[in-house]
């Protein structure tokens, strides 16, 4: 079984997903970031593959993505840098990255790398839906590789019914319509959007990511959908201590208790 399904299969329920930059703030430092954040409780890793044009991203994901990118990080390095990771991490691990750089690798490639190196599942934020369906779930499916879709308060709910109906893995719920970065609080018209998923009662579990960085939006993300994904927090976290793991993960563990 595909280590995303059993996830969820066996823990359900208050699951806890962060996201980082492979190759910032130290080009050699992602396996290490892995190995940490599956030793203190985290139950799945994003691992972002930086480009030089993340739309989808705040300033905080940004910046780490372009230091990335100065450091000599590639998709090629990435691979390598992982290729004996499931000698020690047993939980979920997800590429996440934009086309371009996937692409230009080779989907089919790429698809058997991870295979290689034991990646579950991967995130394209501007592959288009009709793309996926048509030339890309094909290749995934081959290598029982999850392609996690994402949802915005914008998705009308025919479409979310249709992802829900064609895709594996989870859904990921996006808390606004904005950039990635921390918020404070989930304002009503997130609630409202929450409370929206939530009552479709779809067949595949969600996560809710952007903005989640303090005990408040943690426990609504929670609430309202299987866990929360943590990003920018933990990335600015993470280049705040220097690349040191276990300090930024003490750090936002003590965040997410205020």
């Amino acid at each position: 079984m595909n280590r995303i399904n059993k996830l969820f299969a066996d823990k359900p329920q208050n699951l806890l997903s962060i996201y980082f930059c492979a190759g910032t703030p130290r080009l050699d430092g992602t396996a290490d970031v892995i190995r940490t954040l599956a030793s203190n409780g985290v139950n799945m890793i994003e691992v972002g593959i930086p480009f030089s044009d993340p739309m989808a991203d705040g300033p905080v994901i940004q910046t780490a993505a372009t230091k990335a990118l100065r450091n000599g990080m590639t998709l090629r390095l990435l691979f390598e840098q992982l290729q004996d990771i499931r000698k020690d991490v047993e939980i979920p691990l997800i590429l996440m990255g934009y086309m371009n750089p996937i692409v230009k690798f080779g989907f089919e490639k790429f698809c058997r790398k991870c295979a290689e190196v034991g990646i579950d599942g991967v995130i394209m934020p501007d592959l288009p839906f009709k793309d996926y369906m048509e030339d890309y779930k094909p290749i995934a499916d081959r290598y029982d590789l999850r392609i996690i879709m994402l949802i915005t308060p914008e998705t009308s709910e025919e479409r979310i019914r249709f992802i829900d109906e064609n895709t594996d893995g989870f859904i990921y719920m996006v808390s606004s319509a904005a950039t990635t970065g921390a918020q404070k609080e989930f304002d009503a018209a997130k609630q409202a959007y929450f409370n929206k998923v939530r009552a479709m009662n779809l067949a595949h579990p969600t996560m809710i990511g952007f903005g989640i960085s303090n005990r408040q939006t943690l426990e609504s993300a929670q609430a309202n959908a299987n866990g929360a994904i943590i990003g920018s927090k933990f990335v600015q976290l993470l280049d705040d201590a220097g690349g040191d793991a276990r300090k930024a993960i003490d750090g936002l563990m003590a965040c997410l208790q205020e």
